[in-house]
């Protein structure tokens, strides 16, 4: 039986493969039901992020296994039962709070506190023009929670949006809409005109080992054979801290960190407020003094007292490479074609507006992967892992690394078609202001420009065959 149904497997996609050429799929797409190669799942639904490659040995299991539950595990403040080390201020108390099933965040609405893993992200031009990823007195997150009746929050904001009309040339229109953050709560001063204010929306979390196996030569190729199409899709250049080098980042809204583990630290420390051997100290700013007084949880002993000497980190090495290992072990569903024709029809016409050159169809792993079968293989992210320049329009003015104020990274666009199920609304872009595919296309300038204009003079029946496509993915 088990015979049977792997020949049945193979003739099904040897037909399909070849009526994909018959109708001019072309040999571009050939292959890309299966998006993360053997880290694929043919499961769909709300819990279609949160399945674990298969071929994992029994170490890597456990490991994925105590990942997960770590990823989801509620952090608390010292001595309090429970996990130590949440805070002193922080925006979420565990990971699954910003990436709800490995997803995205739910955009917030109007009217709504900017929460649950949408987060402000500030900046701060001095007198001398000179900008930096992060304010004096608030650091580079706002922080809205904090120990209660012990350290007070940094404050607290709201959205609302302003909207335009979109006219296309055949008269269809489409409302556009950009957030407004209004900041509110303050408790270290007001805001002035040399703050940069800008919201963040917490990004789906499947493929991330993919991606972190791609190597540097590969992403630089991209970079070169761009430049040949007119575009400037460069790497952000980031300091790996275990190793104090400049590298090349991956992760992140503009590629500011440069491997898994960084980014998982990275997140610890600026969402939950927990220390680790990369930030060893606690983030609170110099003018908090309430923060920095309180004592960290790397120093309480096991039976509530917190007056060590000897600093140990509150998110554990172990912890740290249980959830790196959950996190580079995660299935991408397979895509969803319910219209071969159609669906492939709007692959043509993705490629022909230019829109594959940055979001690239197939990258292929290196030899430093999670186990050796993954090593050279293709898979389908429709990323470059690069920065480009997407205009004023989606601008926050705020560098990270060497990514300056309106360069973004090529997000992945795999599991679209899946975040709205999962995550009960879908926001995309950075600050998830865009509720449809055709609201985030419609907002691409800067070196994305041509492809949106592109896009706007096809015909509708087009338009729909491209976003048909985009969904399957």
């Amino acid at each position: 039986m088990k015979v049977q149904k792997q020949v049945f497997k193979f003739l099904f996609r040897l037909t399909l493969f070849i009526s994909f050429v018959q109708i001019g799929y072309g040999n571009q797409s050939q292959g890309l039901n299966d998006s993360g190669g053997l880290l694929s799942a043919k499961q769909h639904g709300d819990l279609s992020f949160m399945l674990p490659y298969e071929g994992l040995t029994a170490k890597l299991g456990k490991r994925f296994v105590k990942g997960h539950e770590q990823f989801d595990e509620t952090w608390v403040l010292a001595p309090a039962p429970g996990v130590w080390g949440l805070g002193p201020t922080f925006n979420e108390a565990n990971c699954v709070g910003c990436h709800p099933k490995n997803s995205r965040a739910r955009p917030a609405k109007v009217g709504e506190e900017i929460e649950k893993g949408n987060v402000i992200k500030l900046g701060y031009r001095d007198g001398d023009g000179v900008v930096s990823p992060a304010h004096p007195w608030y650091g580079d997150q706002l922080q809205n929670r904090a120990a209660e009746n012990r350290v007070p929050i940094e404050g607290s904001a709201n959205i609302s949006y302003e909207y335009t009309q979109f006219i296309y040339p055949d008269n269809t229109s489409v409302a556009l809409k950009r957030p407004v953050i209004s900041v509110k709560n303050l408790n270290f001063g007001d805001l002035d005109d040399s703050t940069i204010v800008s919201m963040r929306i917490a990004p789906q979390v499947i493929g991330l080992g993919l991606l972190e196996w791609v190597s540097d030569q590969d992403l630089l190729e991209i970079a070169e054979r761009q430049k040949k199409q007119g575009l400037s899709g460069r790497p952000n250049y980031v300091v790996d801290l275990e190793t104090d080098r400049l590298v090349i980042g991956r992760f992140g809204w503009k590629a500011a960190q440069p491997n898994l583990k960084q980014q998982t630290a990275v997140a610890f420390h600026a969402d939950i407020g927990a220390t680790t051997f990369f930030f060893p100290e606690k983030n609170c700013p110099k003018i908090q003094a309430r923060c920095r007084e309180l004592p960290s949880a790397a120093k309480c002993g096991g039976q509530g007292g917190c007056t060590g000497n000897n600093f140990r980190p509150e998110v554990l090495p172990s912890r740290l490479k249980n959830i790196t290992t959950y996190l580079q072990a995660l299935n991408i569903p397979k895509r969803r074609i319910s219209n071969p024709e159609e669906t492939l029809q709007g692959d043509v016409l993705f490629s022909e507006s230019g829109c594959a050159s940055c979001h690239v169809p197939t990258l292929v792993t290196g030899v430093n992967t999670l186990t050796k079968e993954l090593r050279n293989m293709a898979f389908h992210p429709y990323t470059d892992l690069l920065l480009h320049d997407m205009g004023e329009q989606l601008a926050d003015h705020r560098p990270e690394g060497t990514a300056n104020g309106e360069e973004w990274r090529t997000p992945p666009l795999w599991g679209i078609g899946l975040v709205n199920e999962i995550s009960g609304g879908l926001g995309l872009l950075h600050d998830g202001r865009a509720a449809s595919i055709e609201e985030a296309i419609l907002w691409h300038g800067g070196e994305a420009l041509s492809s949106r204009q592109k896009f706007v003079n096809l015909s509708k029946s087009n338009r729909e065959r491209i976003i048909q496509f985009i969904n399957s993915l």
